[in-house]
């Protein structure tokens, strides 16, 4: 480190810098709080009585000194699980469709061009029923592993995309280097290629992550129980629509906002281990 990085920023840089971030959580607290008064706003035009009281029940309960998870945590578990499972086939799906495109099979190349289009031009909600009412039966599954099939077989479309457009953006000097050092096609793929490919890769995986989060909630209209499904049963016996929905809401973007953190920090890692 030279004397002039060690050296303190300037008093007058300092204030800018502090300046700048408090302006921004200004703004910040300032949309928040349209946000807050828009709601509070057209619930009491609508005369609607806030109950944020009784919304902590439906996230914990204490009995006997032990903390037990209400249904919404119950229900965030199943939505984390379901897009574990979800993410992991996705990541494996949209990883072989893409090599298998980029490969010499003619036929592999239409498959997997027919499935990503007829996956992404078609409406997640039918291709829920068809996976559910169609093909569940015959393959024996339930309608947990029938949403998550429904899911992985639609991010993975997308995911293909991704994985294709991160393969090809690798220059094509380094398939050459690998090719003169005598490693075969799948050698090049998993110690050139896909290592280079995944500092392209990962910011919009960790997008396609995200979305598969938030399109977990419609595996509710199959009854599982996620959290989604949770949030509407509580609102069918206690009518507190705004708080059971909002609290949905925070609970999603709670895990959102971690999943996009932690592939922030991954994605800097990666980028000072290859720098």
């Amino acid at each position: 480190m030279t004397a002039e990085a060690a050296r303190p920023a300037p008093r007058g840089l300092r204030w800018r810098r502090l300046r700048g971030i408090a302006v921004d959580l200004g703004q910040f607290a300032l949309f928040l709080g349209l946000i807050g008064w828009l709601l509070a706003e057209g619930a009491g035009r609508m005369g609607y009585n806030w109950q944020w009281y009784r919304v902590p029940r439906y996230l914990f309960q204490a009995f006997d000194g032990e903390i037990y998870p209400g249904p919404l945590l119950k229900g965030l578990l199943v939505t984390l699980e379901i897009s574990a499972i979800a993410l992991l086939l996705t990541v494996v799906i949209g990883l072989g469709a893409a090599l298998l495109r980029l490969s010499g099979s003619l036929a592999g190349r239409w498959l997997v061009v027919g499935y990503v289009e007829a996956i992404r031009n078609t409406p997640l909600l039918v291709q829920l029923y068809i996976v559910y009412f169609i093909l569940a039966p015959v393959l024996g599954m339930d309608r947990f592993w029938a949403g998550v099939l429904c899911l992985a077989a639609f991010e993975g479309a997308f995911a293909t995309e991704i994985f294709r457009g991160g393969i090809l953006a690798v220059r094509r000097g380094q398939w050459e280097a690998a090719w003169a050092l005598g490693l075969s096609r799948g050698a090049a793929y998993r110690r050139v290629v896909l290592p280079q490919a995944l500092r392209v890769i990962l910011p919009p995986l960790a997008g396609l992550g995200v979305s598969l989060v938030k399109h977990s909630a419609i595996v509710s209209v199959i009854a599982v129980f996620d959290l989604t499904n949770e949030g509407r049963n509580i609102i069918s016996d206690t009518f507190m629509t705004f708080e059971i929905w909002l609290t949905v809401a925070a609970l999603y973007l709670c895990v959102t906002l971690l999943l996009s953190t932690g592939v922030g920090l991954l994605e800097r890692r990666l980028k000072g281990a290859m720098a």
